[in-house]
C-alpha cells in the first residue's frame, strides 16, 4: 500500500513522530503487540504536558480557590482562572465569563436543559434534535420536555449520513424554541454546517446549542463565526483528563438563566429569608470545582493551539481518506457514513459478522477500536443496524498503523470464513 506524500500528510514523519513521543501510552504493548490506537472518539490518550501539570498541581499547589488567602490558595486560583482565560481564546468567546467548567458535555447540555429550557420553555413549544445524536444529546431534551410538555421534533438524515437541511428550513417554525446538534457525529463522523443552521434558526428566533464533543479535537473552534447561543465540549476528548468540560454561553442569555445548583461559590450572600446568586461565571459552579482537571484541560487547549488545530486537521483528513479508500477495497466490508464532510471516524461492518467479534480480534492484534451502538441507538434503528466497529483517529495516528489495521481486517476476514 503507498502511503500519501509527506505534503499531504501535513505532519512530515519527524514531527509525527516527536509528537507520538509525548504520550506515552503509545508505547504500551497489548497482546504482545504495539498497541494502535483508534478509539479517539471515545476518549483522547494524554500527552506528558497534561499529565505533568496534573503532578505539578498536586505535588507542588493542592489547595482550594478564590477564597483562601494563603499563597498556595492564589497560585491553585491563578491557575484554574488562566485556564478559564486559554479556553475563552479556544473559542474565540467574547467574555472570559461566558466559559462555566462542567463536567463535560453531557452536564453542559444538562445544565442548559433544565436552567435554560427549565425557565424559558413553555407547554406546547418545541425542541429540535437530529437522528445523529449522542443519548447525552437526547434524554436530558426528552426530561424537560415531559416536564414542561413540549414537543421533540427529529431532523432526519440523508442517505450518505449528513442532515437534512431542507426538512430543517421546512420545519422550524414559531414553536421550534430550542435547536440542540453535534457539531461532529461521534457515530459517522459527519460534520454538520452549524453556521448555516445558526442562520436558520436566528431568522427563528430559536436557541441553538452545539454539542461540540467530537468537533473540539478536530477543528478550530469559532463560536463567533458560527453563530450559535451555547456549546459544550469535553476535555476527554481532546487530549485532557476526563471529568472535565467547558459550557460556553452568550452573556446575557447565561444572565437570564436560574442557577443550575446551589451550594457554595454560586452565592454571593446567603441568608435564611434570602439568597443573593453570584455572577458570571461562578454563578453555575456550586461547590468545590475540579480545580487540577480544569487546570489540565487549560494545558490540553495550549498543547493543541500550538501544534495547529488546521495542521492536525489536514493530517486526519489525510489518515480517513487514505484508510477510506483502502477499506473500500476489501469485499465484504461496508462503510456506514459517507458525508463528504467528515471528521476521522470511519464506522464499518463486515458482511454478516457482529460488530462485538471483530473488536475482539482486533484486540488480540493490538488494535483499539469501538464496538456496539456508540450511545446512538436511535440513529442505529434509524440505519436498521444494531451498530458498527468504528475506528477513530487522532492526531498521533499515522500511516503505518492504517496499513497493519488493514492488514488485521484481511486476517479476520480469512479467520470468520
Amino acid at each position: 500500500m503507498k502511503t500519501l506524500s509527506p505534503a499531504i500528510q501535513a505532519f512530515d514523519a519527524q514531527t509525527l513522530q516527536h509528537l507520538r513521543a509525548q504520550f506515552p501510552i503509545l508505547q504500551e504493548m497489548v497482546n504482545g503487540r504495539q498497541l494502535v490506537y483508534f478509539d479517539n472518539a471515545a476518549t483522547t490518550q494524554k500527552p506528558e504536558v497534561v499529565l505533568n501539570t496534573l503532578l505539578d498541581y498536586y505535588r507542588h499547589y493542592n489547595s482550594n480557590i478564590h477564597r483562601g488567602a494563603h499563597f498556595l490558595s492564589n497560585k491553585a486560583t491563578q491557575a484554574y482562572e488562566d485556564a478559564r482565560q486559554t479556553m475563552a481564546q479556544f473559542i474565540n468567546a467574547t467574555h472570559t465569563e461566558e466559559i462555566n467548567f462542567v463536567r463535560g458535555t453531557t452536564e453542559g447540555i444538562n445544565l442548559i436543559a433544565n436552567a435554560y429550557g427549565g425557565k424559558f420553555l413553555e407547554e406546547g413549544d418545541e425542541i429540535m434534535l437530529s437522528t445523529l445524536e449522542h443519548h447525552s444529546n437526547i434524554v436530558p431534551w426528552q426530561m424537560i420536555a415531559a416536564q414542561k410538555k413540549c414537543r421533540l421534533q427529529v431532523i432526519p438524515l440523508l442517505a450518505d449520513g449528513s442532515l437534512d437541511i431542507h426538512f430543517l428550513r421546512e420545519n422550524i417554525s414559531p414553536k421550534t424554541k430550542i435547536v440542540s446538534l453535534n457539531y461532529v457525529s461521534n457515530a459517522l463522523g459527519t460534520i454538520n454546517p452549524i453556521a448555516e443552521i445558526a442562520e436558520i434558526c436566528q431568522a427563528n428566533g430559536s436557541i441553538l446549542l452545539v454539542d461540540a464533543a467530537q468537533a473540539a479535537p478536530h477543528l478550530t473552534i469559532d463560536v463567533q463565526a458560527l453563530g450559535c447561543d451555547f456549546l459544550a465540549l469535553s476535555g476527554h476528548k481532546m487530549y485532557a483528563p476526563t471529568g472535565i468540560g467547558i459550557l460556553w454561553g452568550k452573556k446575557a442569555l447565561l444572565e437570564a438563566m436560574n442557577p443550575y445548583q446551589g451550594g457554595g461559590e454560586m452565592i454571593a450572600s446567603v441568608r435564611f429569608a434570602h439568597t443573593t446568586y453570584n455572577h458570571l461565571p461562578y454563578k453555575f459552579e456550586a461547590g468545590t470545582p475540579n480545580i487540577a482537571d480544569a487546570i489540565g484541560l487549560g494545558a490540553a487547549a495550549r498543547f493543541l493551539q500550538d501544534i495547529g488545530l488546521a495542521q492536525i486537521a489536514a493530517h486526519e483528513q489525510a489518515l480517513l481518506h487514505y484508510a477510506t479508500e483502502q477499506m473500500q477495497a476489501i469485499e465484504g466490508l461496508r462503510i456506514v457514513g459517507t458525508s463528504a464532510h467528515k471528521a476521522g471516524v470511519i464506522s464499518f461492518l463486515i458482511a454478516d459478522t457482529h460488530p462485538f467479534d471483530v473488536g475482539v480480534l482486533l484486540d488480540k492484534m493490538g488494535i483499539a477500536t469501538r464496538t456496539g451502538h456508540h450511545c446512538c441507538q436511535p440513529l442505529m434503528e434509524y440505519l436498521g443496524i444494531d451498530g458498527t466497529i468504528r475506528v477513530s483517529f487522532g492526531l498521533y495516528n499515522s500511516f503505518e498503523e492504517i496499513d497493519y489495521f488493514i492488514n488485521a481486517l484481511q486476517k479476520v476476514l480469512r479467520m470468520l470464513r
